[in-house]
């Protein structure tokens, strides 16, 4: 079981969060303690938020009197409302608000039901209860329940170069799958460009692009990712890198850039491809022999149907290499010419991308790098995936020498295939808002 705590100052706000919802029929309330309940499940906002202000103190020097926090059950746990009930109880008297007022309501909103609960921080003498330590006590009390109860213990999720990678699941929790094949990729992986870490996170059904401007005389230079269909479509809003970690970051990406040109070596998989080239009879040909070596190509191509692009993606290298690194023979103009000879090979002006997609070379922070064709500067558009398939287990460790630490923040339990709520989110980051404006109760 996962709990997440968070403090804040605007006590109205996360009671209409939560009973709003429940009153929408995505939930009901399960249990109160000094707060009216007529065992309905339903809410009266204004009857709970009058009950909860009749245990306020009049004056007080703390700036976040109450607490917010979701009880979250292994999605494998099925528990009755009496036994969540119970757990929640006894949580709240371990954490020390037992003899608080607070509310709890379960959420039914997502596959993953989980609780929420709504408590006052301060005593009626104006005394706060302290959050010190609350992490390391609200994680040995969830054990401890875990244990009373029967419940499938969370832990935390690691990664290594060895995880699976998996693609996309559109009903599962967007925000942690696009980090976790991001920390994955990015540990298991070589890039010199965003136009072939696009390639790689294209089969995964993810898509980077660059940020570049000036606020209020700054510049910045990130990254937002996105989560696709298998359209190629952005299926939700992007996610900033600095939502997913460090690790996603412009500048960790930037520093892969400059490790892999040290360490690539193009010489294996240019024998691959060369050979590949030299027996196929035609693209698809070309496409399931290489297969067969453990690379996926990626061609782009123009509205017209003409190949501008071709990124190779060698699963036992864990090289990613545009065509043209391999030379000339292996360019998108030399593939359109033999795969395409009834058409004239591209001009500058007929590369159009069906994917908008920023200009690797534009508004960029400096960083020298060999011009490389306009397949360097694009991600793969929705007309231009190979054929799937996962990549074998990485099994040379001297590839991984340089690797981050290994876990990812937030990831859990829930980070494959279970349901993301971004109502959650977004009331998580306006409860952080307000306490930064001062607002009152």
């Amino acid at each position: 079981m996962v709990a997440k705590i968070s403090l804040g100052n605007s006590l109205y706000g996360a009671i209409c969060y939560n009973g709003e919802k429940i009153n929408k029929e995505k939930g009901r309330l399960l249990d109160t303690n000094k707060i009216y309940n007529d065992g309905s499940g339903s809410v009266d906002i204004k009857r709970a938020f009058a009950d909860f202000m009749q245990w306020m103190p009049s004056t007080t020097k703390t700036e976040r009197p109450m607490v917010h926090i979701s009880l979250n059950p292994h999605p494998d746990d099925v528990l009755t409302d009496a036994q969540l009930t119970a757990i929640a109880r006894e949580y709240m008297e371990k954490m020390g608000f037992g003899d608080q007022p607070y509310m709890v309501y379960k959420h039914t909103d997502i596959n993953r039901h989980h609780m929420h609960i709504v408590a006052l921080r301060i005593r009626t003498d104006g005394s706060c209860i302290s959050d010190k330590n609350n992490f390391y006590r609200s994680k040995e009390i969830t054990r401890e329940l875990e244990r009373k109860y029967g419940l499938k213990t969370a832990e935390r999720e690691k990664v290594t170069p060895d995880t699976p990678l998996l693609k996309i699941d559109p009903s599962g929790d967007l925000k942690k799958q696009v980090a976790s094949a991001v920390k994955i990729i990015g540990m298991r992986y070589r890039f010199q460009t965003i136009g072939e870490y696009n390639a790689v996170l294209g089969l995964f059904n993810i898509r980077c692009e660059q940020t570049d401007g000036r606020v209020n005389g700054r510049e910045y230079h990130g990254l937002v990712y996105f989560a696709l269909g298998e359209d190629g479509k952005p299926i939700a809003a992007p996610f900033k890198a600095s939502r997913l970690g460090k690790f996603a970051g412009r500048e960790a990406i930037d520093g892969k850039y400059e490790k892999a040109k040290e360490k690539i070596n193009i010489a294996p998989t240019k024998d691959k491809v060369a050979d590949a080239l030299a027996h196929c009879s035609g693209k698809d040909d070309f496409i399931a022999r290489l297969k067969e070596k453990n690379i996926d190509v990626v061609f782009r191509y123009t509205d017209e149907g003409r190949i501008y692009g071709v990124t190779f993606i060698d699963h036992e290298t864990f090289n990613v290499l545009n065509g043209s690194r391999l030379g000339k023979t292996f360019s998108a103009n030399a593939f359109e010419a033999k795969f395409n000879p009834s058409q004239e090979p591209d001009s500058r002006q007929e590369q159009t991308v069906p994917v908008t997609q920023p200009s690797e070379t534009t508004d960029q922070k400096p960083r020298q790098e060999p011009r490389q064709e306009s397949e360097s500067n694009n991600g793969p558009g929705p007309d231009s995936r190979s054929q799937q398939q996962t990549p074998p287990a990485a099994s040379q460790k001297n590839l991984f020498d340089d690797f981050d630490d290994n876990s990812i923040p937030g990831l859990d339990l829930f980070q494959q295939g279970q349901s993301y709520n971004p109502d959650e989110e977004a009331f998580i980051r306006r409860m952080k808002r307000q306490h930064r404006r001062g607002r009152k109760p």
